[in-house]
């Protein structure tokens, strides 16, 4: 019983943190149109 009460208290304040993220109002921003390289190219022959 003891870690449920302590798992309950210590998930509060992330609860909260993820709650004021998602009230906050989270300014229009545009996406880029060209595609992201997030891998290495190969060699060139």
């Amino acid at each position: 019983m003891r870690a449920l009460a302590a798992a309950a208290i210590g998930l509060a304040p992330v609860l909260l943190v993820m709650l004021l993220i998602a009230v906050m109002d989270v300014p229009p921003g545009e996406t880029s149109p060209k595609p992201l390289h997030t891998t290495v190219p190969g060699l060139k022959k």
